[in-house]
């Protein structure tokens, strides 16, 4: 399927596309902020420069868009029609980079929590930033949200299947 929109048209659309500062990255910030917990951004010697740095509780958060992080079973996880082979090496790139990242930064002995974009269209940003807390204050090394309970719960999952 051809491209409904001519080649500089779509590259100034594709250069719009924020990597940090992202609207539910912000939206985690002001909520964990404003419930006492201090953080610092993108620190540029952690491995793929965390979206939010807790050094106090050596522990890093990463706030990852569905689609372009492949949130698997996602309603927001779509695949691009259009040019396939480059989104899919796009796609598989981006997820190597993802788990790279994740494993160096458990080995330095930080730990990790996802924060998929969905989970801050799903609920309130507050009650995410009271789920980060808790972690942050837990013994718990890993957190993902939505679990996938929740994800079925709102019906915003994917029919079960390819995607």
């Amino acid at each position: 399927m051809p491209d409904v929109v001519d080649k500089p048209t779509r590259s100034l659309m594709m250069a719009g596309i924020r990597g940090k500062d992202t609207k539910p990255e912000r939206a985690l910030r002001t909520a964990l902020h404003s419930a006492g917990f201090r953080y610092r951004l993108h620190v540029p010697n952690l491995p793929g420069k965390p979206d939010l740095v807790f050094p106090k509780y050596k522990a890093v958060v990463l706030v990852h868009g569905c689609f372009w992080h492949r949130h698997t079973g996602c309603w927001w996880c779509s695949n691009p029609s259009s040019n396939r082979e480059f989104w899919s090496a796009k796609f598989e790139q981006n997820t190597r980079r993802d788990a790279k990242n994740i494993s160096d930064l458990r080995n330095l002995g930080w730990k990790v929590a996802i924060i998929w974009e969905c989970a801050m269209r799903l609920r309130d940003p507050d009650s995410v930033a009271l789920r980060v807390g808790r972690w942050l204050e837990s013994r718990h090394q890993a957190l993902v949200l939505p679990l996938d309970r929740e994800m079925r719960q709102s019906g915003r999952a994917a029919p079960a299947g390819p995607i």
